[in-house]
């Protein structure tokens, strides 16, 4: 996904007179040459992830759309005041893009996780929040948000499903079933195909989370049994609530898994090492599954 990042928003820059990149030391070496071409348009503020945002701000009050880019928790989580102040509440529009997901960087430490993120602009307006499992989906959906003025915030991971599926706003059926819903987002599609392979289970697809597309789910649920599970590469039961929500009127179960809450993991280990423990692999995920919807095999 970064190199289909480098690869558009420099070519972009090349016919695109407003496009802005703002960056905070992270990638900058792969805009070496997009920064020769366009000084202008191309502002490394160093280490200082709160005037990565503030500049952002101030670029897009120019009329500049301003393609802002960190890991996670230094695009999102650091300079989150900013993100409110110089972003939402000026109504200046940008795409925001991060690197290292949940947990990409486990070597790294503490500091370079950002599970909570996809959350954390939950509490902001007018968010369009992709989260794509293929670097095919996420150049689509890049180039999608490049020449508009609104707010964007994309996801990037290292953990890939092996196919991309087409990209849009809604939830994308992959799998028809009757025992339940099972909302797999992002780069979990893979393990949750993998978990209910033998479960007689309806699998939707979001490679977009907001706006949550309420419609999909419930028609989802409608035509089976309407107890859902969210599978989530951020914090598990982020969007509990939107479920619950197109779900009201009816009576369900939401069963939300994804980056636990009640436990703190200081032992950084792998990837795979974080997804296990999270409940997140295949055999966890079948385990969870399995046991909310009492649902047999096929």
């Amino acid at each position: 996904m970064r190199e289909e990042f480098t690869d558009i928003v420099g070519a972009a820059l090349e016919h695109d007179p407003r496009l802005a990149v703002v960056l905070a030391e992270i990638s900058a070496d792969r805009f070496t040459e997009a920064a020769a071409r366009h000084p202008d348009r191309v502002i490394n503020v160093g280490i200082r992830e709160q005037a990565l945002v503030g500049v952002a701000g101030g670029l897009a009050l120019t009329g500049l759309r301003p393609v802002v880019h960190s890991i996670a928790p230094f695009l999102i989580e650091r300079p989150f005041e900013q993100i409110k102040l110089d972003l939402n509440h000026q109504r200046a529009g940008a795409v925001l893009v991060s690197t290292g997901a949940s947990y990409d960087y486990p070597a790294a430490g503490r500091t370079h996780m950002a599970p909570g993120d996809v959350a954390l602009l939950d509490t902001l307006p007018d968010w369009t929040v992709h989260v794509p499992g293929h670097p095919r989906e996420f150049a689509e959906l890049l180039r999608t948000a490049l020449p508009g003025d609104d707010l964007v915030y994309l996801r990037m991971t290292e953990r890939t499903n092996a196919r991309s599926l087409p990209t849009g706003r809604g939830f994308r059926t992959v799998r028809e079933g009757r025992a339940g819903v099972v909302l797999a987002v992002g780069p979990l599609l893979d393990p949750v195909l993998a978990a209910t392979a033998d479960l007689d289970v309806t699998v939707l697809y979001a490679s977009t989370v907001r706006p949550f597309d309420a419609a999909a789910l419930r028609a989802a649920a409608l035509a089976a049994t309407p107890d859902v599970v969210l599978v989530e590469p951020y914090l598990r039961d982020t969007s509990t609530a939107a479920a619950n929500g197109a779900l009201a009127d009816l009576p369900h179960r939401v069963l939300g898994l994804g980056v636990r809450r009640d436990a703190e993991l200081r032992a950084y280990g792998s990837a795979d090492e974080h997804e296990a423990a999270h409940g997140l692999a295949p055999a966890e995920l079948a385990e969870s599954i399995r046991g909310f919807l009492a649902v047999g095999g096929r």
